[in-house]
């Protein structure tokens, strides 16, 4: 069967955390321990659609490929350039070692890069650098 999604985008978040050391939310603005929105920089991970191809889902050897979305956000070009520079980092030297129960990542690549594009938003000048990945996962044996 097919590992599910979920436990992976959970360490992901985490790892990204940990690795960038800035705060990452998951589809959100992430929160500060006092529960106000995080300083700048920070970073949004999504989850994308994904499109699947190989065997059915309820075959135990499946594997799985899922597109993210890193969105590094910040007030300066500079400052989500040093962030994008670092989940780059991440993404090649730390994923691939997460630790997830039911699945091995067995792959990650780097998909598209934006470089900072401002944002025009209530909360002053904002600049975003978009990055995605797929991370490609089979079941643990």
């Amino acid at each position: 069967m097919s590992p599910p999604r979920l436990p992976l985008t959970r360490a992901l978040v985490v790892v990204l955390a940990d690795g960038t050391g800035r705060p990452c939310g998951l589809g959100v603005l992430p929160l500060a321990a006092d529960g106000q929105p995080a300083a700048f920089p920070y970073l949004i991970l999504d989850s994308l659609p994904g499109e699947f191809s190989g065997p059915s889902f309820g075959d135990w050897q499946a594997d799985a490929t899922w597109t993210y979305q890193a969105t590094s956000v910040g007030e300066r070009a500079d400052q989500v350039q040093w962030l994008g520079d670092r989940v780059r980092t991440v993404v090649a030297d730390r994923v691939r070692s997460l630790a997830v129960p039911g699945m091995r990542v067995i792959d990650r690549e780097l998909t598209y890069e934006a470089d900072g594009d401002p944002v025009d938003g209530s909360y002053g000048n904002i600049v975003s650098y978009v990055q995605r990945f797929t991370i490609t996962v089979t079941p643990a044996a």
